[in-house]
Order: C-alpha cells, then structure tokens, then sequence
C-alpha cells in the first residue's frame, strides 16, 4: 500500500485529469443511455404465463390496444354521436388500425357505470409501430373531454418519468449532499463529491455502449445513481477521516483502504446476486449495480487518494468549536478514544452497560416493525405506479372503476382441445367451483383445436391463489394458465425459489470476505443475521407507509441494496475494531474504541445517504419513491438501532467468542489488570496486522 500510495501522490494530477475526462465523457454522451433503454420484462420467456400469452397470439394474433374516454356527457347527445361515429370511420381507414369499438358503429363501446362516459377502444395489427399508433392517439383526441390510455402509452409514460425522477433525484441528492459535506468537512468535501459524480457518469457513459448490444432497462440509471452517490460517497469518507488521522496516504489506504475492498466486494456479490433470479429486469439492475460497484470502488481508491494528496494540509484535522458539530465530529480529550460524544459512542455506551437487556429490546423492536410486511399486498405495477397527473394513469383509473367497475383481470386458461366432450365439461365445472373464482366466461371465435376460459377472481388479491389453484386441476390435454395475476404468481415464485440460492451467494461470499478481514467466523454469522434485521424492519415500516401495497420487485431490490449498503457499515466497524483488539485490546476495550474512532464516520456517511435516498422520494413513480424511502428507513435503523445498540451488545454478550475459531482466550487471558487507555505490554500481534509507532499516538493527541 505505501507503493500504491507512492505512485498515486507521484501521478496524483494525471488520475484526477482522467477522472475529469472520463467524468466529462459520460456527462455529454452517458445521456444517449435514455435513447437506447427498453422496457425490460419483469419475467423469462419460460416462465407459464408468458407462454400462454404466446400461445394465444398463436390462436388469435392480436397487437397493442389504446382507448379512449370522454367524460362529463350525455352517452346520446347528437354532437357525441356524430363526433364518435366520424372518428371510428377515419380511424378504420388508418395504417395499423385492425379493430374500432365505439358505442355507435361497432361493438367493443361501452357506457360507464357512471353513466356520463363512454369508451372508445383501438386494437392494432401485431408489430404496429409506434408512429402508427401516435396516429391513431392524435384521432382519438379530438373527442370530447376525452381521456386517452392503454399498454403503450403507460410504459412510454414510465420511461419518461424514469428519466426526469432520475435528473430529479440525483440534482436534489447531489445539492443536499454538497450542502452537508461542505459544512462538515469543508475542503474535504470535494473528494467524495468529485468520486461521486465521477463514478455515476462514467458508469452511465459504460451504460451507453452496452446498450447498443444488450438490454439495459430504464431502471438500470436509477439503480446507478443510487449506489453511485452511496458507495462513492461512503468510501470517500471513510478515506478521508482515516487520512485525517493518521496524515498519512498509505496508513490511510492500508487500513481504510483495504475496508473499503472488502465492502466493494460484498456490494459487488450481492448485485451480482440479482443475476441469480434469472429474470431479466433483475438481471438488467444487476448489470447497473454491479458495473458502479466497480467504478465507485475504483473512484474511491484512486481518485480520492490523488485528491487528498492534492489537497493535502486542508485536511488535517482541527479540534471542533465548543458545541458545533459534536454529533459527528466528537472531540478526543488527550487522546482518550473513550471521551468521543458521537451518537454511535454514546449509544454503545448503553448498550456495554446492559448489554443483555439491548439486545432483547433492539432486536424485538426490529422484528415488531417487520410484521407488516408480513401482510403486504405485493403487485405489479401497472399505470397506476404513474404520478397522478399523468394521462395515462387517469385513464385507466377511470376505467377500471367506471367500465371495469373495479372487477380483477381475468386469469386465463388455454387448453389445447376443443371445448366439447364430458372431459372438458367436468374439468370446466371444477374449475367454476374453486374456492376465489367468481365468473368462468368461455372465449368465442377461437379456433377448434383450443379452448380458452377466462376465470375472473372475486377480488384482485385472491389472483395469485386462483392461478396456483387451477394449475392443481388436471386438464384433459396440455393447458397453460396466464394473465397479469398469474404474471405475478410466476415472479412470486421465481424469488421465492431461487431466494435460497442467491442467500447462500450472499452468505458465502460475505462469510469469507469478513472472515479475510477478521480471521472469525462468529463475526460474519452476526453481521448477516443484523442485515436481515434490519431489512425485515425496513420492508415493514415501507409496507406501512406505503398502504400494505409494494411493487413485487421491491422487496428484491432492498434486499440486495440494503444488504450491500449496511455491510458498508458492519466492515468500517469491524474493521477498526478488529485493528483496535489486534492491539492487544480486550473485545469490550477494543469495540468502544472502534467506534468512538469510526462512528463520526459512518454518521456523517448515513446521514449523507438518506440525503441521497430522500431526493427520490420526490420521484414521480411509485416504485423509485418505494426504494428511495426503504433506503432511507433502513440506513436510519442500521446507523442507530443495529450499529449503535444491537452490534456493540452482542460483541459484549459474546466477549471472546467474537473471534473464533482462533484462540478465544489467548487474547482475553491476563487483561483484566490492562489499563483501558492503553493494550497489553508484551504481546504480539500478528505479522499482517496493522501496527502503530508511539509517536503515532502522540500526533494524533497533539491534533
């Protein structure tokens, strides 16, 4: 490390001058992203319900379906009629068009439930392009206080605000970011600003080129500029408050440095951890994710080292004013880590006094707020996920609650039979009397060889239990079942089965990066089992907050992300706590001097990404505002609940036990007589453990 420190000081303007490039680069270009981006399936092409979709395209070919509404009139006001009957004729007459039903010319129309509106619908030939289709959209407005809306027009209303939540949040993250960063460090602040925008924009630039060549998916930026912000920003300042310490580069980068590895690791398998569910819009976020993971690592570990080279003597540590920033700053009175008036120290300090009665409370307050979750309603988000004001999302409101009169989408069923014979009546009957079916409707005009039945549930949330329902039936010939809740059904079960595989990824990989870090075992056990908590935790208060109703693939993503952020945290602990008892410090001494000298760190570095986390709240989809406040939620509990209360009790709990399988007691035995402000003379650390000279200690005391 104190070569790669050398060359990173000697080079320290040509590695800022490439990151500006780069940076620059991915600012001009990284934009042609949006051009490129595809709406990415929630699903593989083998999962049933898209294959019934296939198979009745097969059957029927039908293309993409827009319709209209006008509201607030007389059904049979003569200027409607004329007007709706004008407009049916031309769009007939269109390219694409292959089906009008009007309420006057055709069937298809409808009168709303309100009586005060009528629906127009539009269906087009398969593979209609999309200027075919405006054409027929820019017809259809010109009936009266009409509200136009359908598949296509939804998912473009969803890239779009894709685009603006992303340029939203990342301008609002980044101005608060700057803002508080600037306050608390000053002139340090430019190093994790500078990584960061270097490591989103040079990801988005790396997003643009695989787009020509591979799915990327509207989301995949949003995802970047998440973790991009958090990881950057994290990093960066766990660099930079080590630098401050020790004024030292290499120091900084042996220690901090090698943390900062560790977590790029354990984010980069978790996000690699996404691939695993094989469906492809996980797949296309953990292509974003893990492509930042990289950047950012790579941001932070050499951008911010020549930056902090650069800015050198602006960032030696000062002692604070009396009473201005003690929150994150503390102050060290005669080199004493113990005097530290951080939240994190204060919290441990409490928690070492009744360390037994911490952890039953913390941990049971962590599992009370996940119980809602339990009861949560998860769904596919459909138009409704759209801000309020959005057309689309208007229209189909109104038609769900005016023409569809809030009834469930039907759950259909193709068999590949005729619809003829006692086989298929008796297989129709049992199916008609499942326990959540409320209507079974034959389709007509299929042809002869298939019989296709639509099962419409009682409500919307029985969907899923009527698909797994009627897949238990066994039918006279091959069937397969589909429709939007048994889309949902096949993702419910696609997570949940391969759920334990990418847990045992996660846990695997995490286990052995943690045990590189702190030669125990006990240790990564304990920070995988704190990350579940807090996640559960997370998800429920979300749950809550958001109604008892999540976008299905909510839960997966906080998941990955919290897992990968809050380890963040468990690593910069851990890693000065392990350095701290390498030492010679008892595992009580050596966890409150680990997080009196590490808790400012991740304070500010929590505070700085529920900043973040906050500016998508703002966001305009329902699914971005979801995981910007879960994030929020789950940095917010880590930092305090988990880190603060629930880790420092447990390594209290365990004493020794912390660091099996080495030797429990060698460590332990014989420091009962140490001072607390000082390790045990005599013993020796291992060879690859950080070391420390005297006068080490003495400049930072003078500091």
């Amino acid at each position: 490390m104190r070569n790669w420190a050398g060359w990173l000081v000697r080079g320290r303007w040509l590695i800022v001058a490439g990151w500006a490039l780069l940076a620059i680069a991915g600012g001009a270009l990284g934009g042609s992203v949006y051009d490129h981006a595809q709406n990415v399936g929630q699903l593989s092409a083998d999962a049933e319900s898209l294959r019934a979709e296939a198979r009745l395209q097969q059957l029927k070919p039908e293309g993409e379906t827009v319709f209209a509404i006008s509201r607030d009139v007389n059904p049979y006001d003569p200027a409607l009629v004329a007007t709706t009957t004008e407009v049916a004729q031309q769009l007939r007459g269109m390219a694409g068009v292959r089906d009008v039903g009007d309420l006057y010319t055709a069937p298809g129309g409808q009168i709303g439930q309100d009586e005060r509106s009528t629906l127009v619908r539009v269906t087009f030939t398969p593979g209609t392009p999309d200027a075919e289709i405006d054409a027929a959209v820019t017809v259809l407005r010109r009936l009266p206080n009409v509200l136009v809306g359908g598949k296509p027009l939804a998912e473009r209303a969803f890239t779009e605000q894709a685009v603006a939540d992303a340029a939203l949040g990342e301008g609002v993250a980044l101005a608060a970011l700057a803002l508080l960063l600037v306050v608390v460090l000053r002139w340090g602040a430019v190093a994790p600003l500078a990584a960061a925008v270097a490591a989103i924009t040079t990801t988005v630039l790396a997003l643009s080129g695989l787009a020509l060549v591979t799915a990327v998916s509207e989301y995949t930026v949003n995802v970047v500029t998440l973790l991009g912000l958090g990881l950057a920003v994290d990093y960066s300042i766990l660099l930079l408050w080590r630098y401050r310490e020790e004024n030292d580069l290499a120091a900084a980068l042996r220690t901090a440095g090698r943390a900062v590895l560790v977590s790029g690791g354990v984010v980069g398998v978790a996000m690699a951890g996404l691939a695993v569910f094989g469906e492809p819009l996980l797949a296309a976020m953990a292509l974003g994710g893990l492509l930042v993971t990289v950047v950012a690592t790579a941001a932070s570990l050499t951008l911010t080292p020549a930056l902090l080279a650069i800015l050198g003597p602006r960032l030696v540590a000062r002692e604070p004013r009396r009473g201005r920033w003690l929150i994150l700053n503390g102050k060290r009175r005669h080199g004493n880590a113990n005097d530290s008036r951080s939240i994190l120290t204060r919290l441990a300090a409490v928690a070492q006094k009744g360390p037994e009665s911490v952890a039953f409370a913390s941990t049971a307050l962590l599992i009370i707020l996940t119980l809602p979750f339990v009861a949560a309603d998860l769904w596919n988000t459909d138009a409704r996920g759209l801000p309020s004001g959005v057309e689309a999302r208007q229209a189909y409101e109104v038609y769900l609650r005016d023409f569809q009169r809030d009834q469930a989408d039907a759950v259909t069923v193709v068999v590949d039979t005729g619809s003829g014979g006692a086989a298929m009546r008796d297989y129709l009957d049992r199916l008609n009397r499942l326990p959540g079916v409320g209507r079974l409707q034959l389709r007509l005009e299929m042809p002869p060889e298939a019989t296709v039945v639509d099962l419409t549930p009682v409500s919307s949330g029985q969907g899923p239990a009527v698909v797994r329902a009627v897949r238990e039936v066994p039918a006279p010939a091959n069937s397969l079942v589909g429709g939007p809740a048994a889309e949902l059904a096949d993702y419910q079960d696609s997570v949940t089965g391969h759920f334990p595989v990418v847990l045992i990824v996660l846990l695997a990989a995490t286990g052995a990066l943690l045990f590189l870090l702190t030669r125990s075992i006990v240790i990564p056990v304990k920070a995988v089992l704190l990350n579940l908590l807090t996640l559960g935790a997370s998800l429920g208060v979300l749950a809550v907050v958001f109604g008892g109703r999540l976008d299905a693939t909510t839960p997966v993503l906080l998941f990955v992300f919290i897992f990968g952020l809050t380890t963040d945290y468990e690593v910069f602990l851990l890693a000065r706590i392990t350095e701290e008892h390498r030492s010679g410090y008892a595992t009580d001494e050596a966890v409150r001097r680990g997080i009196a000298r590490t808790g400012p760190v991740v304070t500010l570095a929590g505070l700085s990404l529920i900043l973040v986390f906050l500016g998508f709240v703002l966001g305009g989809l329902s699914a971005v505002r979801e995981i910007g406040v879960g994030m929020a939620v789950a940095i917010a509990l880590d930092v305090t609940v988990v880190r603060g209360l629930l880790l420092p009790a447990v390594m209290t709990l365990l004493g020794r036990w912390n660091w099996w399988p080495g030797d429990p007691t060698a460590v332990e035995e014989g420091l009962a007589a140490q001072s607390p402000d000082g390790p045990v003379t005599g013993e020796e650390s291992p060879e690859w453990a950080p070391s420390r000279a005297p006068e080490a200690d003495q400049k930072i005391t003078s500091r």
